[in-house]
């Protein structure tokens, strides 16, 4: 790899774990404002079109403001599925599960989202990464998931309805990443979620209005609100896709395997969840199987065989 390319790959490592460590707060958070099925807060539909509805309003400035050109016709496919899995699918699925299950349990469903980018990643872009990358991939993988099985005494991690909203959350997410990274090659990052969020606007905006809660909410959950509208919907895709961009979706999307961790760090303070040396020990394997993946082959995106 030339020194150029090796610099682009560390800016988007950190990039992408910048913008990880954003989307870490949004389980803890969203749990923090539905409340839990004894103690009800926020509705999810609310939370979920709500917060899109303050980051497209942001993000209508922010394109106004850097007079950003409107996407290519070519670019309109991309940008509507990005738009299904990231403003649409990931939070409303997550929304919804977070009042029926703990931040911690949420969080080792997220354990299959590296794996999954990759996957849409390296069709998406006609890349054939090595079987010892795969190898690393399935390796971070499996120790989520051994640790979910450890767990799943007290963390009752049954395959209920919650679970499976968890996991289809993830395969909108991965899709939503992918698609997303790509456009970033050739449209600003910024831009990229900015015009996603303006223009599902009017969508979220009646949406949105009719969940608007009929009770008083405390201020913790307007808070946790706020953080998933301004930064988990709006500021943690800058990063994001700029790393995806800059890095490549294979590579980068691996820097998601310690996500689950910083979320389970999170959730202790926030929710007074338990954290044990046994999550920490997991922890530290899964990003050691990060900094290795960084060694192994991911050749450049394959072109087109002329007709």
């Amino acid at each position: 790899m030339s020194t150029a390319g090796t610099s682009d790959l560390r800016k988007g490592l950190w990039l992408g774990l910048l913008g990880i460590t954003i989307f870490a707060m949004t389980l803890p958070m969203t749990r923090l404002a539905v409340g839990t099925p004894e103690a009800p807060l926020m509705s999810g539909m609310f939370i979920a079109f709500g917060r899109a509805v303050v980051a497209g309003v942001l993000s209508g400035f922010f394109l106004w403001i850097t007079r950003a050109p409107f996407p290519a016709r070519s670019d309109w496919p991309a940008l509507a599925l990005m738009t299904l899995g990231v403003v649409f699918g990931f939070p409303l699925l997550t929304s919804i599960a977070m009042r029926h299950v703990e931040a911690v349990h949420a969080s080792v469903m997220v354990g299959v989202l590296p794996l999954a980018t990759a996957v849409v990643g390296a069709a998406l872009n006609r890349q054939r990464p090595s079987m010892g990358f795969w190898l690393c991939a399935l390796a971070g993988t499996g120790l989520v998931v051994a640790f979910a099985l450890l767990h799943s005494g007290h963390a009752g991690l049954r395959l209920q309805m919650a679970d499976v909203l968890l996991l289809m959350a993830m395969a909108c997410a991965a899709m939503g990443y992918a698609f997303g990274g790509k456009l970033s090659q050739h449209m600003r990052a910024e831009h990229v979620i900015c015009w996603a969020l303006l223009l599902s606007l009017p969508i979220n905006l009646p949406m949105a209005a009719w969940q608007w809660p009929t009770q008083p909410m405390p201020a913790s959950a307007w808070g946790a609100f706020g953080y998933v509208s301004v930064f988990s919907m709006w500021l943690g895709f800058f990063a994001w896709y700029k790393g995806l961009a800059l890095g490549g979706t294979v590579r980068v999307s691996q820097v998601q395997l310690v996500q689950p961790f910083l979320s389970m760090l999170f959730a202790v303070p926030l929710l007074g969840e338990r954290l044990d040396a046994v999550t920490l020990g997991f922890g530290v394997a899964v990003i050691a199987t990060v900094f290795i993946s960084r060694r192994m082959a991911v050749p450049p995106q394959l072109k087109r065989r002329l007709a």
